[in-house]
């Protein structure tokens, strides 16, 4: 049999529409069941779930007679329902859920390389809804309570083609689909940078950080929160006219920031970020291209780009550096291993403790330097100390780990898995496989890496 739960409830046999039964509660305990195919549904659940919690004296006995009528009118179909423990579940058999195909799909996309594959994959997928889950049987408390993780798994899909069409030049198209979608989701980031990044493409430049500030305001008002790295870095490149955002099918990896060369943020956090101004870890030897950090200045203003520091400290950086060349060599060395130790700590077994353990001693050297002080939004925040001299962005960065490791999004990180990248992004939707915008720190004429 085919069923149909992406909107209106549907059951089919051999094309041909089944009337499976007329009671809206009977359908309910079906569709349940058919979520989660194979897997046992305790009563107890059930009840909570057709009852919203307030379940009559007589609920029990209601769901075994819905379930001894199910049984009849899908017997004829070879359909059953087992009963197992203290609950029911669907075999699964040889039937088709349109659930089960969008989430397969959806994965598929999330997995694919090609902007144009990922595009028809979730194409497919987004195609499936016909409507909102059981439109016409569950009323919105039951839909609040069974939709999460599928409306969730939607609004990816439809950020992951976006990006996949920004990726082939079709920035007219996402503009059309994400406006909308954004009024509904004001606060959804990632939908927010990509339709930027589409009005930008589109000349619509004032737009773009019209819908920045909209959108800021929004997060400031109703969670007391300044909008993440992402929306921050396209709204940062969207000021600076950044070219690199209007050029369609090449590899967005760099970015410059007073005159130097910087990898694209795509980690979430600022001690991914600095694990990531290197490529191809695990790589041997070291890639050609691999090292961002070329010299001590790039890490001062890298330390500045993501806000580890202000812009003044930057410039004082800068200054010391001409001043005293070898320290500067010095602590640049040192960065470079306490970036080693970084990404040994996050991506190591937790078991092995040595890493965290040298991680540890930068940060607490650091938090001696710092300071607690007023920053551009008027709030207060921890900084590293200027008085720290050339050891400045050593500290920041230590500083930026430790708060990392007591973060509970530290069991989010991935790693890139293509060899020649090996970057880390936190992956909270669960759905991506590699670092997005095809970050690799190579050359724009080799392979791009796999973007999520």
């Amino acid at each position: 049999m085919e069923f149909r739960l992406l909107g209106p409830f549907e059951a089919r046999h051999r094309g041909q529409l089944v009337d499976l039964s007329s009671r809206r509660q009977e359908r309910c305990i079906l569709a349940v069941l058919l979520l989660d195919v194979g897997h046992l549904v305790s009563i107890d659940r059930l009840i909570d779930l057709l009852w919203n919690g307030r379940p009559p004296a007589s609920a029990r006995g209601a769901v075994h007679t819905y379930i001894g009528r199910l049984r009849a009118g899908l017997a004829p179909y070879g359909a059953r329902i087992r009963t197992g423990g203290d609950g029911y579940l669907m075999e699964q058999d040889d039937h088709h859920v349109d659930v089960d195909e969008f989430s397969q799909l959806a994965y598929q996309a999330s997995a694919a390389t090609d902007p144009a594959q990922r595009v028809r994959l979730l194409d497919q997928a987004l195609a499936l809804w016909r409507g909102p889950l059981l439109a016409d049987t569950a009323d919105w408390e039951l839909r609040e309570r069974l939709e999460g993780p599928l409306e969730e798994l939607r609004l990816t899909g439809l950020e992951l083609r976006a990006e996949a069409q920004l990726a082939l030049g079709r920035h007219p198209r996402v503009i059309t689909e994400l406006t909308p979608l954004v009024t509904q989701h004001p606060t959804r980031e990632r939908l927010v940078a990509t339709l930027m990044t589409g009005l930008y493409r589109g000349g619509r430049q004032a737009d773009a950080l019209q819908l920045y500030r909209s959108t800021r305001q929004t997060l400031v008002d109703d969670f007391g929160i300044e909008p993440g790295v992402r929306l921050r870095e396209a709204h940062r490149r969207i000021l600076r006219d950044d070219q690199g955002l209007d050029r369609p099918g090449r590899p967005i990896y760099e970015v410059r920031v007073r005159d130097e060369s910087l990898p694209w943020s795509v980690g979430g956090h600022p001690a991914l970020e600095f694990c990531n101004t290197f490529a191809g870890w695990g790589h041997e030897p070291p890639l050609p291209g691999s090292e961002w950090l070329r010299e001590y200045r790039t890490l001062a203003v890298w330390t500045g780009h993501v806000g580890l520091v202000d812009d003044a400290a930057v410039s004082r950086l800068t200054a010391l550096a001409r001043r005293d060349p070898d320290t500067a060599t010095e602590v640049l060395n040192e960065a470079r291993a306490l970036r080693a130790r970084m990404y040994a700590c996050l991506t190591s077994n937790p078991d092995d403790r040595q890493a965290f353990d040298d991680v540890a001693r930068y940060a607490e050297a650091a938090a001696k330097t710092l300071v607690f002080r007023r920053d551009t939004n008027g709030g207060g925040r921890w900084w590293p100390s200027i008085s720290a001299g050339l050891r400045l962005p050593l500290h920041a960065a230590a500083w930026s780990a430790a708060e990392l490791l007591a973060d509970p999004r530290r069991v989010t990180i991935r790693v890139c898995p293509d060899e020649r990248c090996g970057w880390l992004f936190l992956d909270e939707a669960g759905m991506r496989r590699w670092c997005s915008l095809a970050t690799c720190g190579r050359s724009l004429g080799e392979a791009p890496c796999p973007s999520a």
